[in-house]
C-alpha cells in the first residue's frame, strides 16, 4: 500500500487550514469583512504585503470561493474585491480567533519572555 501525499484533499481541516494558514489570507479576509475594497487600497492597509503576494493571495481566495472579483467600468478599469457568503461565514470564525489573539497576546508575550529568560534564549 502506498503512502498518502502530504497534501490530502480528503481531509477538510488540512485543506482549509492550508488556505487560511498562509501569511496573508486571514488579514485580507478581516479587511474585506469591513467593506469591498480595490486592489491598491488593500495594498495600503495590509502592512508589508507585496503587490505580487497580494495578487496571488486574492487569486487563491477567489479560487476557493471566499472572495469575488468585480471589474469596475471606470477609465482606467479598476477591480474591486469583496467577501462572498462563504467568505463572510469564515470571517465569523476568524473574528473569534482575532478576538482571542487580542485578549491573549500580552500574556503570550510575557510567557515567551519568561521562557526565554529561563532557558537563555536570545531574541
Amino acid at each position: 500500500m502506498s503512502r498518502r501525499r502530504a497534501v490530502d484533499y480528503d481531509c477538510p481541516v488540512r485543506d482549509v487550514l492550508d488556505r487560511i494558514g498562509d501569511a496573508w489570507s486571514v488579514l485580507l479576509i478581516i479587511e474585506l469583512a469591513k467593506a469591498p475594497c480595490r486592489f491598491n487600497a488593500l495594498r495600503r492597509v495590509v502592512d508589508g504585503i507585496s503587490q505580487r503576494m497580494l495578487a496571488v493571495t486574492l487569486r487563491n481566495l477567489e479560487r476557493d470561493g471566499l472572495v469575488s472579483r468585480t471589474v469596475l467600468d471606470l477609465s482606467p478599469p479598476q477591480v474591486e474585491y469583496a467577501l462572498t457568503a462563504r467568505g463572510r461565514s469564515l470571517h465569523g470564525t476568524i473574528g473569534q480567533l482575532a478576538d482571542w489573539a487580542d485578549s491573549n497576546q500580552p500574556a503570550i508575550r510575557a510567557s515567551r519572555a519568561n521562557y526565554d529568560a529561563a532557558h537563555g534564549a536570545k531574541r
